[in-house]
């Protein structure tokens, strides 16, 4: 079993007061760190009925297109607000810490699509609950989510209700 924690740094109070940051950046400094998420990632959904996966900006697309080009499948990005030119579909909703806007081109949403839905880390859910709302919109369905780290203390789960969700490493309140 490869240690995928040794590779995660953990930042206390960042980016505000009483916020642990869990830092996934020594996970893409050491490429076997990373070939692990990857590889690990084809493995579960490679029986998965998932016709494209849609990331979450930043961090999620570093994940997503290596794996999408692996699975020879579509890669929709999710990007904040302001970012992509066009016609767009909106959702603001609130962070933990913030508010946040993000935005997705309807035309690269497949009507009826089945998707994964991926970031880099599952706190609260609250993103990927705006997201599985846009995509919905745009006429997909969201099936499963994906996060390299999970922190199912935050009660992701309530925000994700119905959904396959899965992660390569969790950490609990007590183990931080």
């Amino acid at each position: 079993m490869f240690d995928l924690d040794a590779h995660i740094k953990k930042i206390p109070n960042f980016p505000k007061e009483g916020v642990l940051f869990f830092d996934i950046t020594g996970i893409l400094a050491e490429p076997s760190a990373f070939s692990y998420c990857i590889d690990a990632m084809v493995d579960l959904y490679r029986t998965r009925q998932i016709d494209a996966v849609a990331a979450v900006e930043a961090r999620g697309f570093l994940f997503a297109a290596p794996f999408a080009a692996r699975m020879h499948i579509p890669l929709i990005l999710i990007r904040k607000k302001g970012k992509l030119p066009g016609k767009v579909f909106t959702k603001t909703y609130q962070l933990e810490y913030a508010q946040a806007t993000i935005e997705i081109h309807p035309e690269d949403v497949p009507n009826g699509a089945r998707l994964l839905l991926l970031d880099d880390l599952i706190a609260t859910g609250g993103t990927l609950k705006a997201s599985r709302e846009l995509l919905t919109t745009a006429g997909a369905i969201v099936t499963d989510v994906f996060g390299v780290v999970g922190l199912p203390f935050l009660n992701y789960q309530d925000n994700l209700l119905g959904l396959d969700i899965r992660t390569l490493i969790e950490y609990q309140s007590d183990s931080i």
